[in-house]
């Protein structure tokens, strides 16, 4: 795969989803550009799922690409891809627009574990979704629009020492100034989605940076962006996708919300969403429950969300030994008290893959000094009882405002997907 072909269709990914509502609609434009049939959760599917269907199902923020083969029957089994649409960062609160000293300022609540000094002074945009009161539903974006501005060194000379900020007083940002009578946050993203400000009755608003994805570096062989974490996980399952013919399992995309605060939600992985579409494919090939089980125990699920590239100025942060680094290829995540699903049977499983795709891979272990993280990796092998090992692209910088990797780690583990989604290894 040609990484900077990669590299540069993930840019335009990132710059089309700025929230979890977008990515879940970037990812349908694709897959019905490819032929993909959206699916009404609501309606029969009988006709829909046969051998050979492309499918796609999208409940809020959430996706759900099948791609069945033409040699698919009762108990064929499942090659998942799973990964989420959310990142950390800040959430439109309700009665958000707040005036001080002639400055307009939104009100906003922290969704997620953002390393909240990284959103300090940088141009933000609103992003999400607005709800008419008759239910129907608009996807707005300002563009660069709002500022959480730092206060001066010479008004506090210890912010170098130490930065703290209170998440209800600091966090505020500005978005305008001058006369009040304009000052209205809700009604600036009702005019965006073209309907009255009086008809606006809900909205699901987040923050994200506003910059541009771009290529940095020596050689250019760095990329910056916005939700690499974990983005960078979808697109390369949307570009694998894409590339699967016809396999020997199902190979299914399930990109879920909610990964980021915890997964417990109608379109978090935590809920019924992939155990509800698992069981009516196999229905709709003409199996039955016991078919069901008989494919999930024959399937696999990557969960593939990203990583940890070993800090270069706060190396004893990670594992003395295992040290994986940028360019090298994907993580391989392990961990003991089953934070991550990787067993020796998954890691077996990832290193044929990985050797059929012709790429490198890293094995990533936490410091025993430092908690580890966790994915929807072990929510998924708990909720529907299906083996499942754990990867992603290596990264810097997680959780902040903007990330970083190597331009060619995306590449690698998207042609690794590829291998594993077609059952090829």
């Amino acid at each position: 795969m040609d990484a900077t072909a990669h590299i540069d269709d993930l840019a335009a990914f990132v710059s089309a989803s700025p929230s979890s509502y977008h990515a879940a609609a970037e990812v349908a434009r694709r897959l019905t550009g490819a032929g993909y049939q959206t699916l009404d959760e609501t309606a029969d599917w009988t006709e829909a799922v046969r051998p050979g269907a492309r499918l796609l199902i999208v409940r809020d923020g959430s996706v759900i690409a099948v791609a069945v083969p033409s040699t698919a029957g009762r108990g064929t089994p499942f090659r998942i891809l799973g990964a989420h649409t959310d990142s950390p960062g800040f959430k439109l609160k309700p009665k958000p627009t707040t005036v001080a000293f002639g400055w307009w300022q939104a009100g906003v609540e922290v969704y997620g574990g953002p390393v909240v000094p990284s959103w300090f002074d940088r141009e933000l945009e609103f992003a999400g979704r607005v709800v008419h009161r008759d239910g129907t539903t608009h996807l707005v974006r300002t563009g660069p629009f709002a500022r959480i501005p730092h206060l001066a060194i010479h008004l506090d000379r210890g912010v170098n020492d130490s930065f703290a900020p209170d998440k209800q007083r600091e966090l505020q940002p500005i978005w305008g100034a001058g006369d009040t009578a304009g000052a209205d946050v809700v009604g600036h993203l009702a005019g965006l989605a073209g309907i009255p400000a009086d008809d606006l009755a809900g909205y699901d608003v987040i923050t994200v940076d506003s910059a541009a994805p771009a290529r940095f570096g020596a050689g250019a062989n760095l990329f910056a962006s916005a939700r690499l974490d974990n983005l960078s996980s979808v697109h390369a399952g949307v570009v694998a996708l894409l590339g699967v013919e016809n396999g020997d399992a199902i190979a299914v995309l399930a990109a879920f919300d909610h990964e980021e605060i915890g997964s417990e939600s109608r379109s978090g992985a935590a809920g019924p969403f992939l155990a509800d579409v698992l069981e009516r494919v196999t229905a709709g090939l003409g199996g039955d429950r016991s078919d069901l089980a008989r494919a999930v125990a024959g399937s696999w699920c990557l969960s593939s969300d990203a990583g940890h590239a070993v800090h270069p100025n706060r190396s004893e942060k990670h594992d003395p030994v295992n040290r994986p680094v940028a360019g090298a290829g994907p993580l391989l995540k392990i961990n003991a008290n089953q934070r991550y699903m990787t067993d020796g049977v998954g890691a077996a499983l990832w290193a044929r893959t990985c050797a059929a795709a012709g790429v490198p891979y890293q094995e990533f272990v936490s410091n025993n000094s430092v908690p580890c993280g966790s994915t929807i990796g072990p929510i998924t092998a708990a909720r529907i009882g299906i083996p499942t090992l754990d990867v992603g692209t290596p990264l810097l910088s997680m959780h902040s405002a903007r990330e970083m990797c190597h331009v060619d780690d995306p590449a690698y583990l998207s042609s690794a997907i590829g291998v594993f989604l077609s059952a090829g290894a």
